[in-house]
């Protein structure tokens, strides 16, 4: 919708499965979709495998899909048996693997703040505090980015949403003011 916030509270963090989780950019409809399609194989490929899906895997298939004509900036993310891995899928099915990522009109402020404060092995608060920081910077210096946050941690105990209170109280630790 061009510069239009439609909805500044649209869900952009979806969990696909105990270990795998996807964040979204782009349009709407297209990126419900996706989730709907990735939730559903996963599930499916978990039964028939006995298994969950690696990162890898599930990167490789939201790659493919993406390429039916979904207009969307994704990011792949989880914890599988070789460690925690993230990708960024593109609109044209290329997919990347790298320590963090960040997608979508805000990305470039996102990007800056991971860069500056991304180091490896970070624990779990850290990574937690790293990812507040850089919804911040994209926040409060993009317009298309909205006034929600939404965390959540992928580590070897699965997917675990972080609580809007737990973001509140880190924001209000890390010197930012939380969002609407």
């Amino acid at each position: 919708m061009g510069n239009l916030i439609a909805h500044s509270q649209v869900q952009k963090l979806y969990p696909l499965s105990e270990n795998l989780g996807m964040t979204i950019a782009g349009v709407v409809g297209d990126a419900q979709l996706m989730v709907r399609f990735m939730q559903s194989e996963i599930s499916i490929y978990n039964m028939k495998k006995g298994s969950p899906m690696s990162v890898s895997t599930a990167a490789t298939l939201v790659a493919s899909v993406i390429r039916q004509g979904f207009y969307l900036g994704l990011i792949v993310g989880g914890y599988d048996k070789t460690g925690g891995h993230v990708y960024s899928i593109d609109g044209a099915g290329g997919f990347i693997e790298d320590n963090f990522m960040s997608v979508g009109s805000g990305s470039v402020f996102a990007l800056g703040a991971l860069e500056a404060a991304f180091k490896p092995d970070l624990t779990r608060d850290e990574g937690i505090d790293v990812a507040i920081t850089a919804l911040n910077s994209a926040r409060k210096r993009d317009n298309c980015t909205g006034d929600g946050m939404l965390v959540a941690f992928i580590g070897p105990d699965g997917y675990e949403d972080i609580s809007k209170e737990e973001i509140r109280n880190r924001c209000s630790a890390l010197g930012f003011q939380y969002p609407n």
